[in-house]
């Protein structure tokens, strides 16, 4: 059932909307000024947000600036109600990322209309993008809809990287965002001395070269192929122009950049303060995670012992040793490069 939050200061206007949306099977939580709109939002998580602009001490525009700078409350579709019909006040709300506007009087109709509207635009943005290039196909096609965008997807080519060759090179200026279709992809930097530390792991599904596109700045980090890997190169413009544009498509895709930069801050903190033991079971199932291999798909996956102590920030005799030691306690089976993860919780459970 969809969550509507009413945010109006006139009774009989709030209690209406209210009956009308209970009717059509609509969960209906309630707030009687801008305030209380707010805290209730970023409490409740409603599917969408109508409001009222003209109320008492904070008008509807206010409530919309605050919503928009959470990142609770920021892509929950926003419609104004208002009596105000004249055109500039359109602009002002519609520019400042309202999904709708709906003036006084209105029908049952016009109100569910818009609501279904919504709600069905914001589940599609949810749904396109599955991890896959099929899903970025049909996530570019829904952020374009009233983008014509169509000349930029079709620059995009694709292109197979061989082992040990460099999509990334530290310190270049960008002019893609790299999808990976299959395949693995290492990020790492080098010391003074050329000792290179592997900073993230990316697999089918996953993106590269994003920071350096948001900051307008040189990439930081070098990253390389650890296989034959399948890439689809995405323009620098295209990428901007889904950010800059549909407010639904930003904050969908800056919410799922975001899960990979504090997967690299939470893999940092464990270089810091975790065991060499518990660093390389970390890698390992970094690495098997990567690999398509999991607990509920158990399977062999391939990693260089260097690679792998690159990963875990340890020298590649102790990652040896280490290795031993989890086969002789059982917890894995290993033939050359192949390893196959025997026992995973007590792998992911190893005390520090």
């Amino acid at each position: 059932m969809k969550k509507i939050l009413i945010i109006e200061d006139n009774f009989d206007v709030r209690e209406n909307i209210a009956e009308i949306l209970e009717l059509s099977a609509y969960q209906v939580i309630k707030a009687n000024d801008g305030k209380q709109g707010i805290e209730t939002a970023v409490s409740e998580l409603p599917d969408v947000i109508i409001c009222d602009i003209m109320m008492p001490g904070m008008d509807g525009y206010s409530v919309l600036r605050i919503l928009s700078k959470n990142h609770r409350t920021m892509d929950i579709p926003f419609i104004f109600l208002s009596a105000k019909s004249e055109r500039e006040d359109f602009r002002k709300g519609m520019s400042l990322g309202a999904d709708d506007y709906i003036t006084k009087p209105f029908t049952d109709i016009e109100l569910l209309d818009a609501i279904d509207i919504r709600t069905k635009k914001a589940d599609r943005i949810k749904k396109v993008f599955d991890g896959t290039s099929i899903g970025w196909e049909k996530f570019v096609n829904e952020s374009k809809g009233k983008r014509a965008l169509s000349d930029l997807s079709a620059e995009r080519t694709i292109r197979v990287f061989k082992k040990k060759e460099l999509l990334i090179q530290e310190k270049e200026k960008p002019k893609y965002l790299f999808f990976i279709n299959s395949g693995r992809i290492k990020s790492f930097k080098k010391n003074e001395f050329g000792k290179e530390l592997i900073t993230s792991l990316a697999g089918p599904g996953d993106f590269l070269g994003y920071l350096a596109l948001l900051k307008n700045s040189n990439y930081y980090e070098s990253a390389a192929a650890m296989e034959s890997t399948e890439v689809s190169l995405i323009p620098k413009n295209e990428f901007l122009d889904l950010i800059h544009g549909d407010r639904d498509v930003s904050a969908q895709l800056i919410r799922m950049l975001a899960k990979n930069i504090a997967e690299k801050e939470e893999r940092l903190l464990r270089l810091a303060y975790d065991s060499v033991r518990k660093r390389v079971s970390h890698a390992l199932i970094s690495v098997a995670k990567k690999s398509g291999v999991s607990e509920l798909q158990p399977g062999a996956f391939y990693i260089k012992r260097e690679d792998l102590a690159n990963i875990a920030g340890t020298t590649k005799e102790t990652c040896i040793r280490t290795l031993a030691d989890f086969k002789e306690e059982q917890l894995l089976e290993m033939d050359l490069s192949k390893i196959t993860i025997v026992k995973w919780q007590k792998l992911k459970k190893l005390p520090n």
